[in-house]
């Protein structure tokens, strides 16, 4: 088969599209024909040598795909060859074919696409994950998420206005706060501007936000702080900005205050198995009737790999960017 693949570590150059061989499946894995594979910034770090694949997983780099089922584990009931599948992967993504565990797999609905499938497992099970599972966001509550225009703040906008309640968003332009106020968004914050912590207490009328998700880290954990309502919630996916930083611990204790960390990629299979039942549980009947479909920036075809990578890197996109191995 074909597959994206870093030689080492490096730049966006370091991307080739090269043959390599097929995946074998084990008995509770289906292998998927791979049509689309989306874009997520782990990407990056993987391919720069920050971020290696945890045990056993490929050294491919891909964390969800969509396409069809060509093989069936022997331990594996409910799917037929031939179904449209979308995965959660622990890597193997830019490649024709790619094994994953069969509770990491979803159907396609009819409604979406390919790119727009293989748009939807990392992220929207990363917002659904932080959200609602660990931060347990409720009907009544608002949450601020920052990169409203990034594939997990386009989900994150999409899981919480099915869901009836308020987001607050940060983008860095007038116009991706435009698109994120279009999804969905009650409120978009343009970071460029000025700091965002005033801005929130502002459009909360001082109350500040019952959670946060954020990818940022360092540089934002103090207007994070700010930003809590009483007995808020803060979870911790990213570190765009760094890991140290230094905080008010009174704050903390005095208003009730929590702070979780959380990645999905090394959770245990099982682990994942139980977030994606519990995802279709919830917003399974909006996924089939089409109403959380991702945006879609740009779909490349899988030789231009490193393109969609020097897109993703300067932050010109809204949305997802979705390599095509069709």
């Amino acid at each position: 088969m074909k597959a994206v693949i870093a030689e080492k570590p490096g730049d966006e150059d370091v991307l080739k599209l090269r043959e390599v061989a097929d995946p074998v499946i084990k008995p509770d894995e289906i292998l998927i024909r791979v049509r689309a594979a989306g874009l997520n910034r782990a990407d990056i770090l993987q391919r720069q040598g920050f971020y290696p694949p945890p045990p056993g997983a490929p050294e491919i780099i891909g964390l969800e795909c969509a396409g069809d089922v060509a093989a069936i584990g022997s331990a594996v009931s409910g799917w037929a060859i031939g179904e449209r599948a979308m995965a959660l992967l622990h890597g193997g993504g830019y490649a024709e074919k790619a094994a994953v565990h069969h509770g990491s797999a979803m159907k396609i609905p009819a409604a979406l696409s390919y790119p727009e499938a293989a748009g939807i497992p990392e992220v929207f099970l990363t917002a659904f994950l932080n959200l609602f599972t660990l931060a347990g966001l409720k009907r009544g509550e608002t949450a601020l998420i920052h990169g409203g225009g990034s594939g997990v703040g386009t989900a994150s906008i999409l899981l919480i206005k099915e869901a009836g309640m308020r987001s607050i968003v940060t983008a860095g332009s007038d116009e991706k706060c435009e698109q994120c106020l279009k999804l969905g968004a009650d409120v978009a914050i343009n970071y460029k501007k000025g700091l965002f912590a005033p801005a929130v207490k502002a459009a909360t009328s001082g109350g500040g936000v019952d959670v946060i998700l954020d990818s940022i880290g360092a540089a934002y954990l103090p207007g994070n702080i700010e930003s809590l309502a009483q007995g808020g919630r803060l979870v911790l996916i990213g570190l765009m900005s760094g890991a140290r930083a230094e905080i008010d611990l009174s704050a903390v204790l005095r208003r009730h205050l929590k702070i979780f960390g959380s990645t999905l990629r090394t959770r245990p299979a099982a682990e994942k198995a139980e977030i994606v039942a519990a995802f279709v549980k919830q917003f399974g009947a909006a996924l089939d009737a089409g109403r959380l479909r991702p945006p879609i920036y740009k779909i490349l075809p899988a030789a231009e790999a490193a393109t969609a990578h020097r897109m993703m890197q300067a932050s010109e996109h809204f949305g997802k960017i979705i390599l095509s191995f069709d």
